[in-house]
């Protein structure tokens, strides 16, 4: 299962805050999680084809291996503690995805 998540800074976040959270804690911590095959976070840099903005700031790729220990993953203690500082720093949109093949 892929899982996308897009988002801005909420106003008052700093880029550097949220960077400097998101390499120190969030993305090693979410890596290490039994579950994750990879955590990456990119920040949007443009729209191909145009000089008009992106209208997300940030999306982040979540290749989860295992749902059920993904649930068991995030229920924890530690995890709540990085969720509650995320919401507090991002308005975020969680898409959920089934991969097409031919």
């Amino acid at each position: 299962m892929m899982i996308f998540a897009t988002f801005n800074l909420k106003p008052g976040v700093s880029v550097e805050e949220y960077e400097a959270w998101a390499k120190s804690t969030d993305l090693p911590t979410v890596n290490g999680l039994k579950s994750i095959e990879s955590f990456r976070v990119f920040r949007a840099t443009g729209l191909l084809g145009s000089e008009g903005k992106a209208p997300f700031e940030y999306i982040e790729v979540l290749d989860v291996a295992d749902m059920d220990q993904f649930g068991a993953d995030v229920a924890t203690a530690a995890m709540g503690e990085i969720a509650a500082k995320f919401n507090d720093m991002v308005e975020v949109t969680f898409i959920t995805t089934e991969e097409l093949s031919a």
